[in-house]
């Protein structure tokens, strides 16, 4: 039992460590602004937290299951709710870094473009450009794969939840079962209290007929003899 609630206490400490570590990740992208390569970097590392997130709360729904425990039910539950915050807010600061990043680079082609010494800078300008618009591609690129993992991520969570709920309908209705079993198992119970106390009664009675038999028997012969 004490290696059980270790285990139990370890789970939602793991919880707790990693929607921590999760919502800090989420704030550095937010507030980073700079290479897409360093903010691929960070969605990496955040996708990983995700992820462990999400293998904490299915351990966590094993022991709810295992134990048939409404208490841990519930906050599994809770968990869920959580994680899908967490993971709403880790969508919304990708697209909303992205955006800023894809911002700063229009400026900043916008910028070379205005300058006054275009002859003397044309090749720099060009070069510029060039790569302002390949970068501007990959951030389109990044996007989208983002969206696409995001995506990816919410399907499965939504089929987690599927699987929670089914395993909390086969917990109801085993409850159910074994509610309707415990009754049938006491009205049982009373139907032989009662036949055991008409079986005792019975046998005094037959107990009685016989002295009275007895008693009439030993009556007649002695009547007979004397």
């Amino acid at each position: 039992m004490e290696i059980e609630k270790y285990t139990l206490q370890s789970i939602r400490q793991q919880l707790i460590d990693n929607n921590l570590q999760a919502k800090a990740i989420i704030q550095d992208i937010l507030s980073y602004r700079g290479s897409i390569k360093e903010l691929e970097a960070l969605n990496e590392a955040g996708r990983a937290k995700l992820s462990a997130l999400r293998k904490n709360i299915d351990r966590l729904n094993d022991w709810a299951r295992d134990s048939s425990d409404p208490a841990l039910s519930k906050e599994v539950d809770i968990q869920r709710e959580q994680f899908s915050k967490v993971l709403q807010a880790f969508r919304k600061a990708n697209v909303t870094s992205m955006l800023e990043i894809e911002k700063a680079n229009r400026e900043e082609l916008m910028a070379i473009t205005g300058e006054s010494d275009l002859r003397q800078r044309h090749s720099s300008t060009i070069h510029n450009r060039g790569s302002l618009v390949t970068q501007e591609n990959n951030v389109t690129e990044k996007m989208l794969a983002i969206s696409r993992h995001l995506s990816e991520t919410t399907q499965k969570s939504a089929i987690t939840l599927e699987t929670l709920v089914a395993s909390s309908q086969d917990v109801q209705a085993t409850r159910e079962e074994l509610q309707n079993t415990a009754g049938t198992i006491s009205q049982s119970g009373k139907l032989l209290k009662k036949y055991g106390r008409r079986e005792c009664t019975d046998k005094i009675l037959l107990f009685f007929a016989f002295a009275f038999f007895l008693a009439c028997v030993f009556y007649i012969v002695q009547k007979r003899l004397f």
